[in-house]
């Protein structure tokens, strides 16, 4: 038995160990698919001009975007560079603690749609670090305050990410991998958290601990008639 424990948790240990390996691994595909597609779309489609491909579903339209994603806030394209090497950094610290898949997945996401962006900002026109990012994908259905919404790979990473993360909060997953806390789980000073007790429960044992002290008493009186 103390053998197959064993065997047990190093195949556990070793798989949380990988974990790593898959936010790096998702992080590099979504980072080489949006740099490769990018650098097609400058060589081969016309600035500025919309190329059907599933008719009013779906258009390129290549722009060159200096602000956020789905081109918001164009006028501030340093700041952007500067957040975006913060998340890096950010997500880079955090695998140290990195043991959840689901996690692995968020993180990788995120990681692949920041870098690429940021790379088109460190070296496309007009130069670094307020680079215009390459956005080419055109879905007139999809609406962002007055005008439809143009993306690239990188900004879609970063949303599929971003919904991700919500479904793990609201699951409560935790980043090391450890199970979700729940009912009677220690609390963060490391006493057991209390089970709720119901009214009527509660009421019961009123009544016993009241009654017991009577109880107690009737069985003197009869030991000493007894006697």
């Amino acid at each position: 038995m103390n053998d197959a424990s064993e065997a047990v948790d190093a195949s556990v240990t070793s798989r949380r160990r990988l974990v790593p390996l898959l936010l790096i691994g998702v992080a590099a595909v979504v980072f080489s698919a949006d740099q490769l597609v990018k650098n097609w779309v400058v060589a081969t489609l016309p600035e500025g001009r919309t190329v059907p491909v599933l008719g009013e579903f779906l258009q390129w339209h290549f722009v060159r975007n200096p602000g956020a994603a789905f081109s918001m806030a164009s006028g501030a394209t340093w700041i952007f560079t500067i957040l975006a090497a913060a998340v890096v950094v950010v997500i880079l610290w955090q695998i140290r603690r990195l043991r959840s898949v689901s996690w692995a997945l968020f993180l990788g996401l995120l990681l692949g749609g920041v870098l690429g962006n940021l790379t088109d900002r460190l070296t496309r026109e007009p130069g670094f670090p307020e680079g215009h990012v390459i956005d080419f994908i055109l879905t007139p259905w999809m609406w962002l305050g007055f005008t439809p919404a143009i993306y690239n790979i990188a900004d879609m990473g970063i949303v599929v990410g971003m919904l991700l993360f919500i479904v793990i909060s609201l699951i409560g997953l935790p980043i090391d991998g450890s199970p979700r806390a729940r009912r009677g789980d220690v609390d963060v000073d490391g006493e057991p958290t209390p089970t709720p007790t119901p009214t009527g429960a509660a009421e019961s044992a009123e009544v016993e601990e009241t009654a017991e002290p009577s109880e107690r008493k009737q069985d003197r009186d009869r030991d000493d008639g007894a006697a």
